[in-house]
């Protein structure tokens, strides 16, 4: 046999050998992988969810958070499945339908609604304490809805896209379980009457307005006529005898007393789907995007420590405080979901402790990577 022929042979058999040990190593490789994730999953959950679990332990409330880091996909979360109290943090279902609805060309974005007395709400936001006959566009009744929690928008814009039974088979066709509108604002606010007096449980939304704000609201309007007098005062001696005070709606035992109801996994999926722009065009999700970023709730909760930008949606009702969005993180946007209720210390306590929470999210993703 010649020579040339025998190194022939002897390549071949090293080429062979050395692809036999490659093949050897990547198999022990994936046994030492999945070795890794069975002991993982042995030993429970993630160092983020760990981390999350012991600081929402000495929060003063039920407290439920999701986390998910948008580049990587890690998450983290604590009862990130369970119902919650959604105060007005559910008003982002409505603007993500209305979106939704203005690129199919059901809804146009710059068309201007007047807003009358019938439409005043009570509660949060800024046209409550403006002259009737404003005409605003759709756009920005969405705006008012998201940066101010504006309630008068909110229940217009229910009404726009449908109702609230449109909102929630919008929502039950992306699949969710959880997130739901139980009631409009107006419908809210009226259970806390009904529950002075089951004879208020109908009264018109008119009547819930004069009720709830002919003390509060700047400029006098029609719905604190003469013909409401009587109303008012009777409501004010039946609060006088319940020691000032409406009866508490929120009862944490009992839905349909809820505004909406969520999950922090739900609403942080609906936050992730504009953000990463899924859900509608990409001018909608930019217009989304900048609607939470432009968030007039102040740097309270989930923003209170953080010195990067944070896209928000708040909510608050009796013994609850919420707080849904976007950090935008040196790493990389990080959704983040979080929820309290049944809170049995300050407020105050709270959200400062929601934004120590936020806090210790950013330095676990920011800070690993220098």
């Amino acid at each position: 046999m010649k020579p040339s022929a025998l190194s022939g042979i002897k390549g071949s058999t090293h080429m062979q050998f050395r692809n036999y040990m490659w093949t050897c190593a990547a198999a022990l490789v994936s046994c030492f992988a999945l070795a890794s994730i069975a002991h993982a999953a042995d030993n429970g959950p993630g160092a983020l969810t760990r981390l999350l679990d012991a600081q929402l332990s000495r929060m003063p409330a039920k407290a439920g958070i999701y986390v998910k880091h948008l580049p990587t996909g890690e998450e983290g979360m604590v009862r990130a499945d369970e119902p919650f109290e959604s105060a007005s943090t559910i008003k982002t279902a409505t603007m993500v339908l209305a979106f939704r609805m203005a690129d199919a060309g059901q809804l146009k974005l710059d068309e201007r609604v007047e807003i009358g007395a019938a439409q005043m709400r009570g509660g949060s936001g800024i046209y409550r304490y403006k002259d009737l006959g404003l005409r605003p566009t759709w756009r920005d009744v969405i705006t008012e809805m998201i940066i101010t929690s504006d309630n008068t928008a909110t229940d217009m814009m229910i009404a726009k896209v449908g109702g609230k039974e449109k909102v929630n088979a919008f929502l039950a066709e992306q699949g969710y379980k959880v997130l739901k509108q139980i009631h409009t604002t107006g419908e809210y606010f009226r259970l806390g009457f009904a529950a002075l007096d089951p004879k208020y449980a109908n009264i018109s939304m008119e009547d819930v307005f004069a009720l709830c704000c002919a003390d509060s609201t700047i400029r006098r309007m029609p719905v604190f006529s003469d013909q409401r007098k009587g109303l008012i005062e009777e409501v004010r001696a039946a609060r006088k005898a319940r020691m000032g005070s409406l009866p508490p709606l929120n009862n944490p035992e009992d839905q349909t007393k809820w505004f909406g109801a969520a999950s922090p996994r739900e609403m942080g999926r609906l936050v992730e789907s504009f953000e990463s722009c899924t859900i509608a065009k990409t001018e909608s999700c930019d217009e989304m995007r900048r609607m939470f970023r432009a968030q007039q709730a102040g740097t309270m909760k989930i923003p209170h420590y953080l010195t990067v930008p944070v896209g928000h949606k708040t909510g608050e009702t009796g013994g609850v405080t919420n707080d849904v969005g976007v950090i935008y993180a040196r790493s990389g946007p990080i959704v983040i979901s979080f929820f309290n209720m049944n809170m049995t210390g300050s407020r105050a306590d709270t959200e400062d402790m929601m934004g120590e929470v936020a806090r210790t999210v950013v330095d676990y993703f920011d800070g690993r990577r220098g």
